[in-house]
């Protein structure tokens, strides 16, 4: 063909989220973590004594812990000079958006997040370092009973569902090492219940940033789908790029009662000097269904492998994927499901882009007990390679204990091929129109299961910046 084909400049562009404001805190606790530092977050928040003793117990674990050794490097991560918790200057939960600070909110405003509410959001959280600085419900739904709260004020208006549900049956804090992190340091997040019956109809929405240099964000979503009850909830993250690392090892728990039906959209877009180290895990009951829908960009090191436990006979589990890996990117994503319930059934579709020497990786596990018969699973991955110096892995594994069951498992890995590239550029279009086509054309099952038409910020990032910034 002759013709040299440039693949190499395809990027995300991360223009409005690199932006930083000046640090203004009301307090910032030493950098490391201690036993006093634990204390001082839960005397910060005028925590009851029984929160403060889950967080002792998580700091005690955490130093029983070994770190994981199976995954990507975490050799560059010194969690001796993180700042576990900075309270910014704002005031807390503000109901009005008029009330939070003029920086804060012109960085929010930059994402997209208080339009995004206007339109058509049922409610929109925000929080900024460690502390939730924006909430809102819209009243339809606050009449229906449907709870939604930053985790913290959840402590002290539903002791009694937090002390139930919080890091109990669902992530545990001895799950691994970072969940024990997240128990001893956890700050903010979301706490959501929907009543019996209840079905939300349009979605619920947080957004989490990270300002500051070596800092960490451990927000912590607690969502309980009462039976019978739907909702839908779109957690989106970002944070300016620096020289230091930082750390998210955040944790989302899902408790889906009997009959009832949860989605879960999440787009991370952490920057190159966070390592994210996430746990997600949804508890099923009877006829439940969870859905994810997970894209993940941004990041140095990922290591997220949302999963569900599908507890209940006929449970069911969706899950959809994306991971885009760039130079110096190291993205070890997948999911999780364990079967346990009769007539249970799961898919998960995966999908991954690498570039510029970007490792993507899927890691998945897949676990049949004796107890599920009849069940039903299938597993998809696919990556598509944008060069000839990027990597793809995949490591499944399965653990299946009974005959009575349907298991599938497929893997793809393609590259972008000069041919294709020729044949689109020989019908009309451009290099760069040809190759977002390709690459459109590999995320389009995600793209459509995710709702765009309310989230510049979700929009965006999830098309990969599209326009003007790919190929």
């Amino acid at each position: 063909m002759g013709q040299e084909i440039d693949l190499q400049s395809f990027e995300i562009d991360r223009s409005r989220y690199d932006d930083h404001n000046e640090e203004r805190l009301s307090f910032k606790a030493q950098a490391g973590l201690s036993e006093e530092v634990v204390r001082q977050i839960s005397a910060h928040k005028g925590e009851p004594d029984w929160m403060l003793q889950k967080r002792l117990d998580g700091l005690r674990i955490f130093y029983e812990l070994e770190m994981p050794t199976w995954g990507p490097s975490l050799a560059a991560l010194d969690l001796d000079s993180i700042y576990y918790y900075m309270k910014p200057d704002a005031k807390k939960d503000a109901a009005d958006w008029n009330d939070v600070p003029e920086d804060i909110k012109n960085t929010y405003d930059k994402l997209g997040i208080p339009e995004a509410e206007k339109k058509s959001l049922a409610g929109v959280g925000a929080q900024y370092e460690s502390e939730v600085v924006y909430h809102n419900l819209k009243k339809e739904w606050e009449d229906q009973g449907v709870v939604f709260l930053d985790c913290d004020e959840a402590v002290k208006q539903y002791p009694y569902l937090v002390k139930k549900y919080f890091m109990t049956t669902c992530v545990p804090a001895r799950l691994h090492k970072f969940a024990a992190l997240h128990a001893a340091v956890w700050s903010g997040g979301t706490f959501i219940y929907i009543p019996k019956g209840v079905k939300l109809t349009t979605p619920l929405q947080a957004y989490f940033r990270m300002n500051a240099k070596r800092g960490g964000q451990f927000e912590h979503t607690l969502i309980i789908v009462d039976e019978g009850a739907e909702v839908q909830y779109i957690e989106g993250c970002s944070a300016p790029q620096y020289t230091e690392n930082s750390i998210h090892a955040g944790c989302v728990e899902i408790h889906v009662l009997k009959g009832a039906r949860a989605r879960y959209s999440s787009i991370e877009n952490w920057s190159k000097n966070t390592y994210n180290l996430n746990t997600k895990r949804a508890l099923v009951e009877e006829d439940g269904v969870i859905e994810w829908v997970n894209g993940n960009m941004g990041s140095g090191v990922t290591m997220l492998y949302p999963a569900s436990v599908l507890k209940g006979n006929r449970s069911r589990c969706d899950f959809i994927g994306v991971a885009f890996a760039g130079p110096g990117q190291h993205q070890d994503t997948g999911s999780k499901v364990v079967h346990i319930g009769k007539n249970t059934s799961s898919t998960i579709q995966s999908k991954s882009i690498s570039k510029g020497g970007g490792i993507s990786s899927y890691r998945g596990l897949l676990s049949v007990k004796s107890s599920a018969t009849n069940a039903k699973a299938s597993v998809s991955c696919d990556a598509l390679m944008v060069d000839d110096i990027s990597q793809s892995n995949t490591y499944p594994y399965m653990d299946v204990h009974t005959d009575d069951v349907s298991v599938a498992h497929e893997a793809t890995v393609g590259k972008i091929s000069e041919d294709q590239i020729f044949y689109l550029m020989s019908r009309g279009l451009d290099e760069q129109t040809a190759t977002n086509m390709i690459v459109s054309g590999f995320i389009e099952p995600i793209v459509k299961e995710l709702p765009l038409e309310y989230a510049l910020e979700l929009n965006k990032l999830i098309q990969l910046e599209m326009e003007g910034s790919l190929g």
